[in-house]
């Protein structure tokens, strides 16, 4: 075995804990590992072993996280050095050529333990490329995954972001600013079928622009003409901008920060459009109001922030996705159309669908499932790693 040798460390398994890595899912918990051979430091890699001692592969190794190893390979054989680190990032680059050669000049490029990089998201907006470092062992490989996102084609600047809440759970602290390259332009802005969305790389949510809802927002496209659109937790308005440029016949964007919905108005600028009333208000409320006031909409876009970061939480955020579908399906004019999300993980799309159906039942109306929303191809989900799974989203359309 590559790399195997008396100073190689090593933790072993638990009795009958190795099912799960059998089925190629690339956790080990904590509780699943019997004994650590060796002084493995955050991010090491360590050889994965059955309770028997049979070899399962190699993982990143991190001691603060109750993910306690994340698998870098199934492959016993397989030496994970600078050169097996690269090679799986510019892979998952490859895949998205096919996307990125088509109506958009922005995607995902590394989707963390879905393309085989545990804890590395890349996103690519132009010739920029904005990267996430989560885990212990991608801030271990921290500078050759920064390398290898700087050699690919086009690319001018690396920008790090890796300052999300996950990172405490790693033990790591939070880390920002320019990786390689020239500093990001400050009139970024991603290309999407036709249309222009400026990209915050250094304070946006996320990395600067939501590519998860490219399908999304395609859906928006198709639907918007001649109808009166709400757009929920707007943020920086691109469901809003789309539905004006698509013919809807009026828009209301809401949103808490008044930051997003100036950048929403900017949005506007950048494509010629107008998108109509811009409300700062807490959703739960301009929601009540509307209601109150009897008005009606014929489609709303109801995509909330994550409101379960985990299944402790899942209680409350059911209870509140509830109390925003049922106001919703309430604000549907006859034959109105409602496209509503979770992002939560911990949120399934069955328990979703049972949360909305509860919506829908409460409000005294009957509501059709015509269609189910997705994550886009660059979010990929392995069979054998379902988690990766977090967007799910109903189309519904009221009598």
């Amino acid at each position: 075995m590559a790399g195997v040798n008396a100073r190689t460390a090593r933790i072993r398994l638990q009795p009958n804990r190795e099912r799960s890595l059998a089925r190629r899912h690339p956790w080990v918990f904590s509780g699943a590992i019997a004994g650590v051979d060796g002084s493995p430091g955050p991010g090491d890699t360590v050889l994965v072993q059955a309770s028997d001692g049979a070899a399962l592969g190699w993982a990143a190794y991190s001691p603060a996280s109750q993910i306690r190893a994340r698998m870098w390979t199934f492959d016993e054989s397989q030496r994970v050095d600078a050169e097996f680190v690269t090679a799986q990032v510019h892979a998952a680059a490859a895949r998205r050529a096919t996307l990125l050669a088509g109506d958009t000049d922005s995607a995902r490029l590394v989707f963390s333990e879905a393309d085989g990089v545990p804890g590395l998201v890349a996103d690519r907006y132009g010739d920029t490329v904005v990267c996430q470092f989560t885990t212990a062992g991608a801030d271990a490989w921290r500078d050759v995954l920064a390398d290898a996102l700087a050699a690919l084609p086009g690319v001018a600047c690396v920008y790090e972001r890796s300052d999300a809440d996950v990172r405490e759970r790693e033990g790591l602290e939070a880390r920002t600013g320019l990786l390689r390259g020239a500093d990001p332009s400050p009139d970024l802005v991603a290309h999407e079928s036709g249309f222009r969305f400026a990209v915050d790389v250094a304070d946006g949510h996320k990395t600067g622009f939501y590519l998860d809802q490219r399908d999304a927002r395609a859906a928006v496209a198709s639907l918007a003409r001649d109808r009166r659109v709400l757009n929920v937790f707007s943020y920086t308005g691109a469901f809003s901008v789309i539905a004006a440029g698509r013919g809807a016949s009026a828009v209301t964007s809401i949103d808490s920060s008044g930051p997003a919905l100036a950048t929403a108005a900017r949005n506007a600028e950048l494509n010629a459009v107008d998108i109509g009333e811009l409300m700062e208000a807490d959703a739960f409320t301009a929601l009540r109001g509307l209601r109150d006031r009897a008005k009606q909409y014929d489609l709303i876009c109801l995509d909330p922030p994550k409101l379960a970061n985990s299944e402790k939480q899942l209680d409350k955020a059911t209870r509140a996705y509830k109390d925003l579908n049922l106001l919703a399906v309430k604000l549907l004019a006859p034959g109105g159309m409602l496209l509503t999300w979770s992002c939560s993980g911990a949120m399934t799309m069955d328990l979703f669908q049972k949360v909305v159906a509860g919506a829908a039942l409460d409000a005294k109306r009957t509501v059709r499932i015509v269609g189910r929303l997705h994550q886009p191809s660059d979010h990929p989900v392995p069979l054998a790693f379902p988690e990766a799974e977090y967007l799910k989203g109903l189309n519904l359309h009221a009598d």
